[in-house]
């Protein structure tokens, strides 16, 4: 159960790490480092919800 607990924690944070990247998204004009971060932040919390699921 820690695993599951850990894995939990962590998409959590990712969690508020993608919010806080949307923020930084400027209405037009999007910076492709911007956007790399985001999509790769919502890349790592795919592959942590599907772990999860395993577990659970």
């Amino acid at each position: 159960m820690k695993r599951l607990a850990e894995l939990q924690k962590r998409l959590r944070e990712l969690d508020d790490e993608i919010s806080e990247t949307k923020k930084r998204l400027p209405a037009h004009s999007v910076k492709p480092p911007v956007m790399m971060d985001l999509l790769a932040l919502e890349d790592e919390y795919d592959a942590l919800l599907k772990q999860i699921e395993k577990l659970k």
